[in-house]
């Protein structure tokens, strides 16, 4: 009998947690939740500490390092977003565990720490996001050097077919109905702006190595196929599902084929793939994080992740208008490249610029 793998969940009250839950449930021979974390929601890990009594809990993002480094847990899927996820990922990495990373922001600000703890995707560091973990079953078995490119696939996100013109005017409301997906808000107003995307070049290059001009992205709208894989040979892999995050979630968790909780593809369905290329009249913010992943200033980036929080909220609440995202994000780019103290900042620098940029906006915000 194979001995179940033991896991902590930081972020279990989220929409990645709560999946996650799903495969746990759908394979209790195989997993055994040892311990919750939460940010805020109290009343959700309540109810899931009375489900799983013998699993430690814990409430509030300093608790989060702490259950990252559980002497019970053998695998940490980090599923809480923002830059607050860094600590506890990097934690788990130094304390042997292996981690199954379902936040951007982790890579997006700390790719070079992560990857020189982990070596990238494998075995150590599971890539959860469906385009990621897609790519990673791609290239199972393959070797690196036999990848010319790779491709991410991108559904366009709530706005993608309203006029360019009417842009400035759209609710939080209507920028939370993904045509897709259902994810948390913070994720889901990224792929409004498309942020996340460029999110996941970022990823991609610190999880697999590949410089940046060997990944490309394009519009897909069905959200069936989740990346492509493209050989020397001129020979294509894709991997196709149906958009369900449990799918990704169980193959990071149990790195393995057994039978899923989610929906099975239906080949005998009539139905199209559409690709094409991104619209970047459409999409500011996408251009943005790739400007600033291009010009390697890690300083740049961590400002940037710290900018793109801050705006994020902001629109939710209702202070900035949509299209006021992307100069946000310049402006956090550029703060982030003046408060760089060297080519390759330490956890302690990037949390330094993190919060230096966050205080910054800030006050510009008062006295604007």
């Amino acid at each position: 009998m194979t001995e179940r793998i033991r896991l902590a969940i930081l972020g279990a009250t989220g929409s990645i947690g709560r999946q996650a839950l799903d495969v746990v449930r759908a394979h209790p021979d195989r997993l055994q939740v040892v311990a919750l974390g939460a940010n805020r929601n109290s009343d959700v890990l309540a109810e899931l500490a009375m489900e799983f009594p013998t699993a430690r809990t814990a409430l509030g993002t300093a608790a989060l390092a702490a259950l990252a480094t559980d002497p019970d847990a053998d695998l940490v899927l980090v599923a809480t977003p923002g830059v607050a996820a860094l600590r506890a990922t990097i934690a788990a990495l130094q304390d042997g565990k292996r981690v199954a990373l379902a936040n951007k922001e982790v890579l997006v600000a700390a790719g070079h720490l992560i990857r020189r703890l982990s070596g990238g995707a494998g075995e150590r560091l599971r890539p959860v996001d469906s385009e990621h973990n897609a790519l990673w079953q791609c290239m199972a078995g393959e070797k690196l050097a036999s990848v010319r490119r790779v491709a991410l696939t991108a559904s366009g996100g709530a706005f993608r077919d309203v006029p360019l013109e009417a842009l400035p005017g759209v609710t939080p409301e209507h920028a939370l109905r993904h045509p897709t997906w259902r994810m948390g808000p913070k994720v889901t107003i990224d792929s409004a702006t498309l942020v996340n995307k460029g999110y996941e070049v970022v990823e991609t290059h610190w999880l697999y190595g590949l410089p940046y001009d060997r990944i490309d992205v394009v519009f897909h709208p069905e959200s069936l196929v989740h990346a492509l894989v493209e050989y020397v040979d001129g020979s294509v892999k894709a991997q196709l599902a149906e958009p369900d995050m449990r799918l990704p979630i169980q193959y990071a968790l149990l790195w393995d084929r057994v039978p899923s909780p989610a929906p099975r593809f239906d080949w005998t369905a009539d139905r199209s793939l559409r690709f094409g290329p991104i619209d970047l009249a459409r999409y500011p913010c996408f251009s943005v994080v790739l400007e600033t992943a291009h010009s390697a200033d890690l300083g740049a980036m961590i400002g940037l992740s710290a900018a793109d929080e801050i705006a994020v909220e902001r629109f939710l609440r209702g202070d900035i208008p949509f299209t006021d995202i992307a100069p946000l994000l310049r402006r956090g780019a550029e703060l982030g490249a003046a408060r760089r103290a060297g080519p390759e900042p330490d956890l302690d620098e990037i949390l330094a610029i993190d919060a230096s940029v966050r205080a910054s906006l800030d006050r510009a915000a008062v006295t604007a």
